[in-house]
């Protein structure tokens, strides 16, 4: 039964608003150790007590997945400092790195001097849902 200190393998599909982000199908399952925080809080609470074999469908609200988008995580900056192609549009992601920090962000607008960039995680304020099946709970 997995408790805290146990090492689990499960194999889970990630989905949001009906579409599929990440999926361990076809993979290798993936292995973490329950109660160190290597899930998401909201998931490891729903594991609790599940058994090698067990099929479990988890839903996650944003405050214990991603958390709500911050407005302190969107940022107006000049569009010079940044070397982005002249047909990029709102809604478009971009990475790159600022004063040697990497960045993903969206573009939330863009004129010809100023971009918007959305710096949140692209689920923050999304419910996860989880199709979780438990491959392994070894002591």
């Amino acid at each position: 039964m997995i408790r805290d200190g146990c090492r689990v393998k499960i194999h889970y599909t990630l989905t949001v608003d009906g579409e599929t982000w990440e999926s361990t199908a076809g993979k290798e399952p993936l292995s973490y150790v329950q109660g160190e925080g290597q899930l998401f809080s909201g998931l490891e609470e729903r594991l609790l007590g599940g058994r090698a074999g067990e099929k479990r469908s988890i839903e996650i609200p944003p405050e214990k997945g991603f958390g709500q988008p911050d407005p302190a995580d969107i940022h107006k900056m000049p569009k010079s400092i940044l070397c982005l192609p002249d047909n990029v549009k709102p809604g478009q992601y971009v990475s790159g790195n600022l004063a040697g920090d990497p960045f993903r962000a969206r573009i939330v607008a863009i004129d010809s001097r100023e971009i918007t960039l959305d710096m949140n995680h692209p689920l923050a304020g999304k419910t996860l849902h989880f199709e979780v099946e438990v491959v392994e709970v070894l002591s």
